[in-house]
């Protein structure tokens, strides 16, 4: 099951792209809800090399600060040094991003077996904050009205993905984004892969948009993401489904073990909607798998997703109370570690208690 993301503007974005490609169609049962969101998720890393000599040999210019420069230049950035870049007011610099919890422990039962215990990867919500926002946990199986009025207080929302295609869990994640049985099998488990970028696709405004031309070339010939995952959609089908078609375009396949084309990145048309076939935030933060690809370019890959899809929550208008913010941030629990079985999730956020209330 795709990651999926989605942002809380008030309103569709000015998009002008025309409907060709898609996935899912939202949700219109909550107008509140779903005019609060703004985008989807993912991490921001620095990588340092240790070897400072290697560095120094390979740039054939001395970097210097500007006080080093014997310049005009020097003059002039130390002197509008003392005053700080205004910030845009539209902007919210303090966005939360809700997390939907997923059944079970994240741990096939080895850590908690209690039937209504649900779980969050805590890979998701070190993706989250090291963009800059905060996670409040979206608990499936607590009251529905509880979950909803959560929904008031962020400003994107992060769909995991899992096992669970029926049941309560998939009715409420229905209730947040509808979906509909559109689903292929596919051999693309425990693998790392790149990204076909479809023809004559135009990148900006997506989520590809500040990567720079050396890493996306290398997105489509180094296995720079993660895939793990048995089911997905074929760009055939999903052209042929009007309702993903006239909401979503596709931006990168992959192709699975059998030689088998999947669609691995869509952005919705007019919103502020974009969903994952591959896992940005496994780069970074998970270590289960050695197929998880862990150089500095696959890390690259995880910080400009983050950047981008943290910057469209900041465009959210919703100004959640602090209080109730604060009241059920994802720090009011801790997480579990369970990475020394050498496999599935390094940390995860069991949830078996309703709980916090609002």
């Amino acid at each position: 099951m795709p990651s999926l993301f989605l942002s809380n503007p008030s309103s569709p974005s000015s998009s002008s792209d025309t409907p060709n490609d898609a996935v899912p169609s939202p949700s219109a049962s909550s107008s509140s809800s779903s005019d609060m969101w703004n985008y989807l998720i993912v991490p921001i890393l620095f990588y340092l090399s240790k070897d400072l000599s290697l560095a120094k040999a390979e740039t054939s210019t001395p970097l210097l600060l500007p006080s080093q420069r014997r310049d005009n230049s020097s003059a002039e950035t130390l002197s509008s040094a003392s005053s700080c870049t205004t910030l845009d007011p539209k902007l919210y610099y303090r966005p939360v991003i809700g997390i939907l919890s997923h059944p079970g422990d994240g741990a096939s039962g080895r850590l908690n077996n209690d039937t209504n215990a649900s779980y969050i990867a805590a890979s998701y919500v070190k993706f989250v904050e090291a963009a800059g926002a905060r996670v409040i946990p979206l608990i499936y199986n607590e009251p529905e009205e509880i979950l909803f009025e959560k929904l008031e207080l962020v400003n994107g929302v992060l769909f995991t993905g899992g096992w669970a295609k029926a049941g309560l869990y998939y009715e409420i994640a229905q209730k947040i984004f509808k979906d509909r049985n559109i689903l292929e099998s596919f051999s693309a488990a425990d693998q790392a892969s790149s990204l076909q970028f479809v023809k004559n696709i135009n990148i900006e405004g997506t989520v590809f948009q500040r990567f720079p031309p050396d890493l996306l070339k290398k997105l489509g010939a180094d296995c720079l993401v993660m895939q793990n995952h048995h089911y997905g959609i074929s760009p055939e089908r999903l052209r042929n489904n009007p309702n993903l078609s006239s909401f979503f375009k596709i931006l990168t396949t992959s192709t699975d073990d059998n030689n088998e084309v999947y669609v691995s990145t869509v952005q919705a048309h007019g919103y502020p909607v974009t969903a994952f076939q591959w896992h940005p935030e496994k780069n970074a933060f998970e270590w289960g798998s050695t197929m998880i690809p862990h150089s500095e370019d696959a890390i690259q890959v995880t910080q400009h997703v983050a950047n981008f899809l943290i910057s469209e929550a900041r465009k959210s208008l919703n100004r959640p109370p602090p209080r109730k913010v604060l009241d059920n941030l994802i720090y009011n629990y801790s997480p579990t570690y369970c990475g020394k079985a050498g496999k599935g999730f390094d940390e995860v956020y069991i949830f078996t208690q309703l709980q916090p209330r609002i």
